[in-house]
């Protein structure tokens, strides 16, 4: 398990940036955390680093968003409107959960959390008490250099 304390969003974005320099096509990320912690954040930050010029924002009323990067494809999901595991399935999910030409990065994945198995990417994101710029990210099943 990696523990990063990130005291800004260029901080956020710098892991995210690293994260990139590891990750494998067909990877999937959950990523989980209250609302303001930083998830999209750190999206935004992946995105840049392989390439993608399109502005990153929360899918939340989409549910997925598609975007090519420079060498693969990014799929983002945003699960928080969903009811479960049914929900997910529906919209087509599993396609996104062995993606073949990109990376699946899963905001609110808690939701959905008994579909994963145990080669995914787990990110949690929680603020630092006393100080609301700071984050503490928690990566568990990838080890990247920070």
């Amino acid at each position: 398990m990696i523990i990063y304390n990130s005291r800004s969003v260029d901080q956020t974005q710098y892991l995210a940036r690293k994260l990139s320099e590891t990750i494998n096509v067909g990877s999937v990320v959950m990523l989980i955390g209250n609302l303001g912690t930083g998830k999209t954040t750190f999206v935004q930050g992946l995105a840049m680093a392989i390439g993608i010029k399109e502005r990153v924002g929360s899918p939340t009323f989409k549910l997925v968003s598609e975007y090519e990067g420079k060498d693969y494809f990014l799929y983002h999901i945003d699960a928080y409107r969903l009811e479960g595991v049914n929900d997910f399935l529906n919209i087509g999910g599993e396609e996104y959960l062995k993606p073949t030409k990109g990376i699946t990065l899963i905001e609110w994945a808690d939701i959905i959390e008994e579909i994963f198995d145990d080669s995914t990417i787990r990110i949690n994101f929680s603020r630092i008490e006393d100080n609301p710029n700071s984050r503490k990210i928690l990566i568990e099943g990838i080890d990247i250099a920070v």
